[in-house]
């Protein structure tokens, strides 16, 4: 047994070697041009068609698997930031279990989503693609077999082409056997040779016709299979990718909801916390600066029947800023020149709440006008002089410095137009919508659009000179801290 089956495999590999052999013999020959080959273009047509799908549904499926692993990392990052969210989420805030909730939710969709995908998209295409091996496999079997067949025709075209020639090379010996061997020999050695022959001619015809066959059988099923694979793939991929759509339309619409009801429990959130103190966008970053109370120091006493001095400079009161507070005011050159001029006079006389002539020359002086009528307190004036430039202020004035105003009709103010301020001190803007202010900028206070945007000890307007020049309410008003003005009109 075991020798006859050696024998059988010996046998069949040297088969198929010499199958092999011939087949590449039988391609260097038509290489050359010394043998002809079967074509058919209809069917090189098909199988053209056929590796371009091939290609395409390949690139289809890499495609769709990168897809589904993008899906998937977005429902881990998703999932991640929900549980983040539910961590930083206070016990006391609302919607706290609505919000858990949510969160299940959109993992529950992630999931489903993920696995409709693999179901009716991936599957359906592995199953598509799946079918190309096999056929690939036979146009494969089908190339070969058709060198097979060229093969064998051409053997049995070869023999019959020979059929004289052999007639002739069995003549020949026929004469020389007449010669050496006896009479009854020679027929029976004709006959043998030409047997020989049939025998080679039948059997070459056998197997021409054999591969013949097989090459037939495989060509007509793939001649059929071909273009109705081909024609296929338009049905696929409508099917496939309608299969996505819908999939991908559904889950956004229930995501959408989700999202919905996600942003109405952050507004009933932002509601609960509404009256607490958040950061406003413009506020100035001013370190803060200790209280400063409204009470000047205590001038020393007067001697008995001296005149008293009084101090109506009306510095400002520095306040700690605050979050939503504006930017304390700085200290001005004036108010410390105010200081002095009151530590000059006292002891001598009593600085008048009313208003002060101030005349500008050359060298300043200072006068002592001394009211008979009154003989506790005579009232003091003093008279700074200057050339060419006479100002009066009040008990309400900024010490004494001038500003050019530009006189406003009623009928050019701005929409919502609330009353006139004037600087008191610098102001740098720390934000864009903020208003730069120099000493002595009147400015045009207007109401805002939104009342409730509004914060305390904060203004909006714009600079006169602004409106007068460009009439362009919404470009140029800004706000600006109220403590830094003065309310002219």
């Amino acid at each position: 047994m075991a020798d006859s089956a050696k024998g059988v495999s010996a046998g069949f590999i040297a088969k198929n070697v010499q199958k092999k052999i011939n087949r590449a013999q039988e391609k260097v020959l038509q290489k050359l041009g010394k043998a002809d080959e079967t074509k058919d273009e209809q069917f090189e047509q098909c199988v053209q068609n056929f590796n371009r799908q091939l290609t395409e549904g390949t690139k289809l499926q890499k495609d769709l698997r990168a897809y589904l692993t993008a899906v998937k990392a977005m429902h881990e990052a998703t999932k991640k930031l929900s549980e983040l969210l539910e961590e930083i989420y206070e016990p006391d805030w609302v919607g706290r279990e609505v919000v858990h909730s949510i969160s299940e939710s959109g993992d529950l969709l992630w999931t489903d989503y993920h696995q409709k995908l693999v179901d009716q998209a991936l599957l359906t295409l592995d199953t598509y693609l799946g079918q190309f091996p096999d056929i690939k496999t036979r146009i494969a079997k089908r190339g070969r077999k058709l060198v097979d067949y060229d093969s064998a025709r051409h053997h049995y075209e070869s023999l019959q082409g020979a059929k004289k020639k052999d007639d002739g090379k069995i003549a020949k010996p026929v004469s020389l056997l007449e010669k050496a061997a006896p009479q009854w020999c020679q027929g029976k050695l004709v006959a043998h040779i030409v047997a020989q022959s049939n025998l080679l001619r039948n059997q070459a015809e056998e197997e021409f016709l054999k591969a013949q066959k097989v090459f037939e059988e495989i060509n007509i099923d793939l001649q059929e299979e071909l273009p109705s694979l081909w024609n296929s793939r338009v049905g696929f991929y409508v099917n496939t990718f309608q299969s996505i759509a819908g999939l991908e339309e559904t889950f956004h619409k229930e995501m959408g909801k989700l999202n919905q009801n996600f942003t109405n429990i952050l507004n009933q959130l932002e509601q609960q916390h509404v009256n607490k103190a958040l950061p406003v966008k413009g506020t100035p970053s001013t370190p803060a600066q200790p209280e400063v109370s409204n009470v000047s120091a205590p001038l020393e006493e007067s001697p008995p029947g001296s005149p008293t001095v009084k101090n109506d400079n009306h510095v400002p009161v520095a306040v700690s800023p605050t979050p939503h507070a504006p930017p304390p005011i700085p200290k001005s050159p004036s108010q410390t020149v105010g200081q002095e001029n009151i530590s000059e006079v006292a002891g001598k006389a009593e600085i008048s709440t009313g208003s002060v002539a101030l005349e500008i020359q050359a060298e300043p002086k200072c006068e002592v006008v001394e009211n008979e009528n009154e003989a506790e307190t005579p009232a003091v004036t003093t008279k700074n002089v200057i050339p060419n430039v006479v100002v009066e202020t009040s008990a309400e004035s900024t010490n004494g410095a001038v500003y050019d105003t530009v006189p406003t009709e009623e009928s050019e103010l701005p929409p919502g137009f609330q009353f006139k301020v004037r600087a008191l001190h610098d102001y740098n803007a720390t934000d864009t919508d903020e208003l730069n202010l120099k000493t002595g900028d009147v400015v045009l206070v207007v109401t805002y659009e939104n009342p409730e945007e509004q914060d305390e000890g904060w203004l909006m307007g714009i600079k006169e000179l602004d409106w007068i020049q460009k009439k362009d309410l919404k470009t140029s008003r800004r706000v600006f801290p109220e403590n830094f003005t003065e309310r002219i009109q």
